[in-house]
């Protein structure tokens, strides 16, 4: 577990590092123009949407770690190749490689916790990966802020040639992993993606989740590049330092609030868990609209702006012990990679149309974006209280359930740990 920690955050370090600067890079530094540094953000994330999908029968056929190992080797030649070459096509094919390595790490490493850990474990093995992820973003981020040279190739060149080289080291340290559970090919529980496929959307709770999650994805994480920022810009007038401390303060409350949050997570349902984060967003909403739309000072409207941010990442602790686990108990016995790839599936495809939809809302409507994501945080509380009903109590709320009863899978009931077992 302590080697797929270490995974977690020099994954989350390598796209820190680099992919804040891509736009620049692509644009400026190798002066191939804006339409071509637009098309690679939209080539990094179209082929991840792409690979997701083979990625989970992959992780259930042959396990996630292999599956990790081959994204990590994807990952590294194209981040690699991303610093060398100076022509449009080289530039798009190694974004390709380098976005479908990085998506594909994701659902690998959560599957892999998956397998290392146990409902008693769970929630604080995912609440410690998110943990690493934001610590790993932000000194990523951090670092290759200070390399960076735009006056200078070579300034990239060491960048993404060092990224290469984090890549590497971790397929050394993942190759020693030794999972206790790696499904071969003879164990998949379908014969065809086709029968996997059929069977993940043949579970209601899981579909319920999948639409909540794209909800989630679509209202949070979707707009904080795009919309918000656009409309704290346009409609707060806040500055871009401003707009840098609120996404600190963000990656901040995160980092102190994960585990002091934990303890009370774990012990509550997770439908309600995941539906007070709906409401938390919603007031989070209403002090960006008082930024903006309100008569305030300039000082007050800064600091509503910056609170927006702060509340945002409260609620993204509270989800991170919830949501994960959840997808987990879903999943039948040895199609947790599956389950883990489509969730991550629906992650990217709420983050490529978060941007699409907000971006222009939040530069030029400022009233009907602000309500529009209201109405979108709150739909998350209603949405969180309809998945509670179709769950089963043990995959709401496990906590009472351990040491004496196990979390099932798949929708199945409980069985009472005998004394033999």
């Amino acid at each position: 577990m302590r080697r797929i920690h270490v995974g977690n955050a020099l994954s989350a370090f390598g796209l820190g590092f680099t992919v804040p600067y891509l736009y620049v890079y692509v644009a400026q530094v190798r002066g191939l123009g804006a339409m071509t540094a637009g098309l690679l953000l939209t080539v990094f994330a179209v082929s991840a949407l792409i690979v997701l999908p083979f990625a989970g029968r992959a992780i259930v056929r042959r396990g996630p770690l292999p599956v990790l190992l081959a994204a990590l080797v994807a990952a590294a030649l194209g981040a690699l190749s991303l610093g060398l070459t100076g022509s449009a096509a080289g530039v798009l094919l190694s974004a390709a490689a380098l976005g479908a390595g990085q998506a594909v790490m994701q659902p690998a490493l959560a599957t892999m916790i998956v397998d290392c850990s146990s409902a008693d474990t769970r929630s604080r093995a995912f609440a410690m990966q998110f943990f690493l992820q934001n610590l790993g973003l932000g000194i990523g981020g951090l670092i290759g802020g200070h390399l960076v040279d735009t006056t200078r190739v070579s300034s990239f060149t060491l960048l993404f040639a060092i990224e290469a080289a984090i890549f590497v080291a971790l397929v050394g340290v993942m190759a020693t992993v030794r999972m206790p559970h790696a499904p071969h090919v003879e164990e998949a529980p379908a014969p065809s993606s086709r029968g996997g496929w059929r069977e993940l959307l043949g579970n209601r709770a899981m579909v319920q989740l999948c639409v909540l999650g794209f909800v989630l994805f679509f209202a949070c994480y979707g707009q904080f590049d795009s919309g918000l920022s656009a409309y704290g810009l346009e409609a707060a007038r806040i500055s871009t330092s401003t707009l840098g401390t609120a996404l600190a303060v963000n990656t901040l409350v995160i980092v102190v609030a994960q585990f002091a949050v934990l303890k009370f997570v774990e012990r509550r349902r997770r439908s309600r868990v995941i539906a007070a984060v709906g409401l938390i967003w919603a007031v989070a909403w209403l002090a960006a609209g008082y930024a903006g739309l309100g008569h305030g000072s300039q000082a007050t409207a800064t600091a509503a702006f910056v609170s927006t941010y702060g509340l945002f990442g409260l609620g993204e602790a509270m989800l991170s012990p919830t949501v994960a686990p959840l997808v987990a108990d879903l999943a039948p016995e040895g199609m947790a990679g599956q389950y883990n790839s489509t969730f991550a599936l629906v992650k990217q495809l709420a983050l490529a149309v978060g941007p699409a939809v907000g971006g222009p809302l939040g530069a030029s409507s400022h009233g009907p974006y602000i309500v529009t994501f209201l109405l979108f945080s709150l739909g998350i509380t209603v949405l969180a209280l309809r998945l509670g009903r179709r769950l089963t109590d043990v995959q709401d709320r496990p906590w009472p359930a351990r040491g004496t009863r196990v979390v099932a899978r798949g929708g199945a009931a409980a069985e009472p740990v005998t004394a033999e077992a």
